[in-house]
């Protein structure tokens, strides 16, 4: 698979088989992944990797979370703009309509789309999982650099034939996640990422990204 197949098919994934993905293959991705760029070589990234029993019991952990209701880790970081702009609400209301709609929840049906939802702590089925952090001292400079990181990690899965699905969500159940990998308390959580073999037998529609003339200006020659 070449730069451009794994960047055109690599998209977020939630619906994975249980097909265990080889510890070979992810130290193999995550070894290539650590050579994204950073700022003067920081790399403030810190990941954990889990499959086997302390995934389950990660997965158990959340699921009665879920059951019993329980609210929200208090946010670490804020996720989105409390008012997004009118071209970015336009956009994350489509995505919602589209998400939602494939699966036959209403807009207004709350308790529907709150269990769909709830797939978020279950990894989608998915037998791997990544969760990345980083130092709660750091700047936005270093969060562009995380993002370049886990981009790495996508794309180079896609090049060993899996997928996966990169889930702020986990950063609410972020008090959950530190039961199972202890990190040290300078770290904060980001994200999580499913890990596995796409489940072909569930279908669901890519989300169309906005047309290139929307978000890119090529001035010179290349205009």
């Amino acid at each position: 698979m070449n730069v451009y197949e794994a960047v055109t098919s690599r998209r977020a994934v939630r619906a994975f088989t249980d097909q265990p993905v080889p510890a070979e293959t992810l130290r193999r991705v995550l070894a290539a992944a650590v050579w994204a760029p950073s700022g003067s070589n920081l790399q403030p990234w810190r990941a954990y990797v889990l499959t086997g029993q302390p995934l389950a019991e990660l997965k158990k952990l959340a699921s009665e979370r879920t059951a019993a209701n329980d609210p929200w880790d208090d946010p670490q970081y804020q996720q989105y703009p409390p008012e997004l702009k009118s071209l970015y609400l336009q956009r994350r209301q489509a995505f919602g309509a589209q998400r939602y709609g494939g699966l036959g929840i209403a807009r207004d049906n709350w308790e529907a789309a709150r269990r769909a939802a709830s797939a978020n702590w279950a990894c989608f089925g998915a037998p791997a999982a990544l969760f990345c952090y980083i130092d709660r001292d750091l700047g936005s400079p270093q969060w562009s650099d995380l993002g370049m990181f886990l981009q790495n990690v996508m794309l180079l899965l896609r090049a060993e034939g899996l997928h996966s699905c990169p889930q702020m969500a986990w950063a609410n159940y972020r008090k959950t996640v530190a039961e199972i990998v202890s990190p040290p308390d300078e770290l904060m959580l980001f994200c999580g990422m499913s890990i596995g073999y796409e489940d072909v037998t569930v279908q669901e529609a890519r989300y169309p990204r906005a047309p290139l003339e929307d978000t890119v200006t090529f001035l010179g020659d290349a205009g």
